[in-house]
């Protein structure tokens, strides 16, 4: 019985640091994905402070959005321009996480974007009608911090949806 209970509490010893390194990637990913969440708070919030602060404190100085392949991507100060841009074009700008995904310190995210433009999106002027269209992201985050963002809309739908077709 006395080698029972040693062979048991050698396998609690073997187990127990392997329980702790999983409880310890649980909560990394649980960090990462809330600092990603911040970014899906401005856009759906443009125009708060308080949305702003948060996603600024969540990404890295030299964050980047990388929409395409142009080698032009912005900065994050270019970023909360264009978000205050859409704060006063879409006051009911929403963007909902349907999808959070993370694998490493990647966090891939599908998304569903809807508002209602008060003037010209792109050119198109949806004399108020509204959008909804899916978006995929993917989030690179370092040292608790998103230090890139892919990212993909689709804008040729919402302008369809305002153009009414």
């Amino acid at each position: 019985m006395n080698i029972l209970k040693r062979l048991a509490s050698v396998c609690m010893m073997a187990i127990l640091p392997l329980m702790a390194g999983n409880a310890l990637a649980g909560d990394a990913m649980t960090t990462e994905k809330a600092a990603v969440q911040t970014f899906y708070d401005l856009l759906s919030n443009p125009g708060s402070a308080a949305a702003t602060k948060s996603f600024s404190a969540n990404t890295a100085d030299n964050w980047e959005s990388i929409g395409n392949y142009s080698g032009k991507n912005k900065s994050k100060g270019a970023f909360l321009g264009q978000m205050g841009f859409f704060a006063k074009l879409m006051p009911d700008l929403n963007w909902k996480v349907e999808e959070m995904i993370q694998s490493g310190n990647r966090v891939v995210v599908r998304g569903r974007a809807s508002g209602t433009p008060k003037g010209p999106l792109f050119g198109v002027d949806g004399k108020g009608k509204s959008f909804e269209i899916m978006t995929i992201d993917i989030h690179t985050v370092a040292n608790g911090k998103i230090v890139s963002t892919y990212h993909i809309e689709d804008w040729a739908g919402a302008l369809g949806q305002l153009k009414g077709k």
